[in-house]
């Protein structure tokens, strides 16, 4: 059989799935929460697997405050200034993920495979911490899909798909979009857009709660990079 010669895509969520920032954005959200909005930060939204803008609109209706475009981004501008005022805290308490250095250099050596995120942070957060880690040197971040693209993450593989497409000159095929990621929102993401899913357990959700929202495969960790490779082909 010959193999297909479609360009892939490879869409990685960032946290959890290549790194941990140790709680670094809660203490970004308690810094910078009170200098746009007068009150202090007494709870946050739900993080894990929602997009950005998600986590703006529900932490603001949670202080009971207006949820306006203004707001909205405002917050997300301060954030990424926080981020950039704390990348020496992201770097020190945070690490990459064992085994994704080693993954996404053996992805990175396909010619017809193409990297990218998939990810609920802003775009200039993602930027910020894939390359605090040095990360975004086998990934194409022109080409991913960010949390202030779109509050719906499965929204977002359309629109990687679109960036990815106008890059190459080639459509990507729904088909030929793999997922990375370790929420259920991750695979649902990637099951309503029809897009395949590699869950990875790494994060707050385990393997067998990845596999009761859908997904097909699940590793441990991406050191299981024959399981990984598996999938890919």
């Amino acid at each position: 059989m010959a193999l297909d010669s479609r360009p892939r895509l490879v869409l990685w969520d960032i946290d959890h799935t290549l790194l941990e920032s140790r709680g670094i954005g809660h203490d970004v959200y308690e810094r910078v929460f009170p200098a746009v909005t007068g009150e202090p930060l007494r709870e946050l939204s739900l993080v894990q697997g929602s997009t950005e803008l998600d986590i703006i609109h529900n932490t603001l209706r949670l202080h009971r405050l207006d949820c306006t475009q203004g707001s909205v981004t405002r917050l997300a501008a301060a954030l990424a200034d926080g981020y950039r005022e704390a990348v020496d805290e992201l770097t020190t308490r945070g690490r990459v993920l064992p085994g994704a250095w080693r993954a996404l250099a053996d992805l990175a050596a396909d010619p017809g495979t193409w990297q990218s995120v998939l990810t609920g942070n802003t775009t200039e957060v993602a930027r910020i911490k894939v390359e605090a880690f040095g990360l975004d040197r086998y990934l194409d971040l022109s080409i991913g899909a960010y949390g202030d693209d779109h509050r719906d993450r499965a929204e977002l593989v359309g629109i990687a798909r679109a960036r990815a497409g106008r890059q190459l000159g080639s459509e990507v095929p729904a088909d030929r979009v793999v997922l990375i990621g370790d929420t259920p929102n991750d695979v649902a993401a990637a099951l309503v857009a029809g897009a395949r899913i590699v869950g990875v357990a790494t994060g707050k959700y385990s393997a067998d709660a990845l596999r009761a929202a859908g997904a097909p495969v699940v590793v441990a960790s991406l050191t299981d990079l024959p399981a990984l490779r598996g999938v890919l082909g």
